[in-house]
């Protein structure tokens, strides 16, 4: 290995040869001793991994901007410096932790454990796998304050996470994430930080393992999301299901929900049932994408399946593919599966005259409209709230305390479903159990979901939503995703060809801009999002990632027709394409210029 790497920063030299003096444990010495590129040294300690809302996310390896046993360390112990602080630190609350399936998931939970443990922070431990909404659960049951769940979600298996939970059970807020980021860079040795042994912490009351009991009292709350329980015990046995937990941890709890349910024909796809951390059939665990539910619908066409069920790694987003009246399969998109769900529990509960005057639907602002126009017509009032999970939660916590209004249903386009309270983040659990009640209702009816989502389409409008994904790498892409949002804002009004913008919520300086010059004040938290509404409804949102050099456009329409509206959605998106595409290039451009000027 060279001596000098000349494109690598000082300060990311001095760590990696902090590192390379440590007598690192396996894996984590091997892998470092592989690094030969300097460039990828710089990536690997340029920064530690950035603490968001939801928590810390990278790939796996050796390095202070990697997923190990020691960056693990670093997060438990500024968790402990937080809550020890914030006066939690006795055994009347804990922290509740998770893991799934992923790679060295079951060490850094256990780590993290045992860190919190010395740190003297009581500790409730999963027995084993269990998914990111029994986490959620447990948090409120068990009085916690915090809880963690080891995961990454949908991502590929090179990548881990840590998902951080506040004690009302929902995602951390911005303020709290800001608290743990300073409490961790309180942490000066990430090598240096010690954990209690495995024996001690459960001899001295710091380490408490939790399994059956709790989940069955999940599996109780479960009961309270099923809309009709006179429909299961006849309809649940004839619809057919396919369900894949993508090799994730969804595989136990999805099954057991649903027979207690009443679906007595739920398929198995044997290659993806056992856990894998490294997803061998597919390239990443995530039900959103067609390839990789390839192999559950190739089961579905064999047995005829009605529905096809799909989660990822942690049981936190569900894609679904249905049977047409045609015998042909067709994948719903996050937006369409959110519109039938609420349709049919506004249905249900009118049915019933169970449905409250105040009845809130919450969805993010990137969501479709078709919801909304839905609930509607049904007298439901709709919240739109910002990307993330966490705020949709926070609105409920916020209407539980004030008993202000009551929560029906959340959503978001990216798959993730909440009807039942008991959990604070997206369930996946909870969303197969009631896609298959959906189902089993419909089928009764001689309906087919594709035909129902016509039915609501031809009522209130169709609407057509996609994302533009924008992806680099490493510091610079870091630096050119910030330069280029820099650069949309210094347009609060964007020129679209063919398309006027009739005005601009700039959610970071909490300011919609008119087309008229005129401004006003948003009411919400702010983020570094900017949606565009068009004078014919349309709108678009540009959104960058807060784990990784990603920008992502959001693109909606909707129109009378469904011709009408494919055609419209193409010329929008190809509008913002190019729009982009002239923002990324101006925004290299002025780099150049201020680069020249040194």
């Amino acid at each position: 290995m060279q001596a000098s790497y000349p494109t690598t920063s000082g300060m990311a030299q001095e760590r990696y040869h902090r590192w390379t003096r440590f007598n690192l444990i396996e894996p984590w010495k091997s892998d470092l001793q592989r690094i030969e590129d300097a460039s990828e040294i710089e990536d690997r300690f340029y920064r530690h991994l950035e603490f968001g809302p939801a928590g810390l996310q990278g790939q796996i390896g050796a390095g202070i901007n990697r997923m190990n046993t020691y960056t693990i360390r670093r997060m438990a112990m500024g968790l402990a410096l937080y809550l020890r602080r914030r006066g939690l630190a006795h055994m009347k609350q804990g922290v509740v932790i998770a893991y799934d399936n992923r790679m060295f998931s079951a060490h850094f939970a256990e780590e993290t454990a045992l860190v919190l443990a010395r740190g003297g922070i009581p500790v409730y431990l999963f027995d084993r796998m269990r998914p990111t909404p029994m986490m959620s659960f447990a948090v409120r049951e068990l009085k916690a304050a915090a809880g963690v769940s080891i995961t990454a979600s949908h991502k590929e298996a090179k990548y881990n996470g840590v998902k951080m939970f506040g004690e009302n059970g929902a995602h951390i807020s911005q303020k709290t994430a800001i608290a743990l980021t300073r409490s961790m860079e309180r942490v000066n040795d990430e090598l240096l930080v010690e954990a209690m042994r495995l024996q001690q912490a459960m001899r001295k009351g710091y380490l408490t393992y939790i399994g059956e009991e709790l989940e069955e009292g999940y599996y109780r709350q479960l009961e309270t999301v099923i809309q009709d329980a006179t429909l299961l015990p006849s309809a649940g046995d004839k619809l057919s299901i396919v369900y894949t937990p993508l090799h994730g941890s969804g595989g136990i709890p999805v099954r057991e929900a649903l027979r207690r349910a009443g679906f007595k024909h739920v398929h198995r796809v044997e290659a993806q049932e056992k856990p894998d951390p490294y997803f061998t059939t597919i390239a990443e665990p995530n039900p959103e994408e067609t390839e990789v539910m390839s192999m559950a619908l190739a089961a579905a066409k064999q047995s005829r399946a009605d529905v096809v069920l799909g989660t990822d790694a942690d049981v936190s987003s569900t894609g679904v593919t249905i049977r047409t009246r045609q015998g042909s399969y067709v994948q719903l998109t996050g937006n369409e599966l959110g519109a039938l769900l609420l349709h049919y529990m506004l249905l249900q509960k009118q049915k019933k005259r169970q449905l409250p005057a105040d009845s809130i639907l919450l969805k993010s602002i990137v969501t479709s409209e078709l919801g909304s126009r839905i609930a509607e017509q049904y007298g439901v009032n709709t919240i739109r709230t910002l990307l993330g999970f966490k705020y949709i939660a926070e609105k409920v916590f916020e209407y539980e305390q004030s008993g202000t209004a009551t929560f029906l249903f959340g959503y978001e386009e990216s798959h993730g479903y909440l009807a039942g309270a008991f959990v604070r983040d997206r369930d996946g659990i909870q969303a197969c159990q009631l896609i298959c009640e959906m189902s089993a209702y419909y089928k009764s009816k001689d309906r087919t979901l594709d035909e129902v989502l016509e039915e609501l389409q031809v009522r209130h409008g169709y609407h057509q939503e996609s994302r533009l994904a924008y992806n680099w790498n490493g510091r610079e892409g870091n630096s050119r995703m910030k330069r280029i949002m820099r650069q949309l804002r210094k347009q609060p009004l964007p020129r679209l060809e063919g398309y006027p913008v009739a005005c601009v919520h700039d959610y970071l300086s909490s300011v919609t801009h008119y087309e008229d010059g005129a401004s006003d004040s948003l009411d919400m938290p702010r983020a570094d999002v900017i949606k565009a509404e068009l004078r014919d409804g349309s709108w678009f949102a540009i959104c960058p990632s807060a784990t990784e050099p990603k920008l992502t456009a959001y693109i909606g329409v909707t129109a009378s027709t469904r011709v009408d509206c494919e055609s419209k959605h193409e010329s929008v998106r190809l509008a913002v394409q190019s729009w982009l595409k002239q923002t990324f290039e101006e925004a290299e451009h002025q780099r150049k210029r201020r680069k020249n000027k040194r």
